[in-house]
């Protein structure tokens, strides 16, 4: 086996980031999702979720010690997700910035349509998470950014991308794309893969 035989297959995408067939959280996280989603946070009760579940509140703090061990296990879920779909979107893209840009747009559409309940609470509930957790949740968002922000920098430099303010577009990107999770419906006229496709096209565009 060659050395380049070898990179080859060290940059090969170690998942399908298209494929939200499987994946989705845990029973009883997902329960606890979905009590956040219909009460919020603060307004869901721990012996909600034990019911949903189908255990008892000392079954449940079994397995997660409070409502906010719950919440940082969700945000978790998501950052983990997301950020390894957008690095397995870049590998596939392979060197060429336009690629690069296309794919990691598409892979944060497809995130916040087919996770949107998901990416809502993790995106919402900032504000309820204390202490490491907050602070490593806005680690992981700041590196999400990142991503987009080298991508879109590096389309500047080699002329590909003609915007003068490539900070504040890609912060304008990223809203964009992370607030799909606020109203994009699964049963609506769009495919998360139609609109994807077209966030791509409005993304590059914002940076002609």
């Amino acid at each position: 086996m060659t050395q380049q035989t070898e990179s080859a297959e060290v940059r090969r995408p170690a998942r399908d980031w298209r494929d939200y067939t499987e994946g989705a959280p845990p029973p009883m996280l997902q329960a606890a999702l979905d009590c956040f989603v219909e009460h919020g946070y603060h307004g869901t009760k721990i012996r909600t979720v034990a019911a949903r579940v189908g255990l008892s509140v000392p079954g449940l703090y079994h397995h997660y010690p409070s409502k906010h061990a719950l919440l940082v296990s969700i945000t978790q879920f998501a950052m983990r997700d997301l950020l390894e779909r957008c690095e397995s979107a870049l590998i596939e893209a392979g060197p060429v910035v336009e690629e690069r840009f296309r794919l990691l747009i598409q892979c944060l559409v497809l995130f916040h349509a087919h996770r949107s309940d998901l990416a809502f609470i993790a995106a919402s509930e900032i504000r309820s998470l204390e202490g490491e957790a907050r602070t490593a949740h806005i680690a992981a968002r700041d590196r999400q950014q990142r991503m987009v922000d080298e991508v879109i920098e590096a389309g500047v430099a080699e002329g590909v991308f003609g915007t003068e303010y490539p900070r504040e577009a890609g912060l304008a990107i990223i809203t964009m794309c992370t607030g799909v999770a606020q109203w994009y419906r699964l049963d609506g006229p769009l495919t998360p893969e139609d609109l994807a496709v077209r966030y791509d096209l409005i993304a590059r565009r914002a940076l002609a």
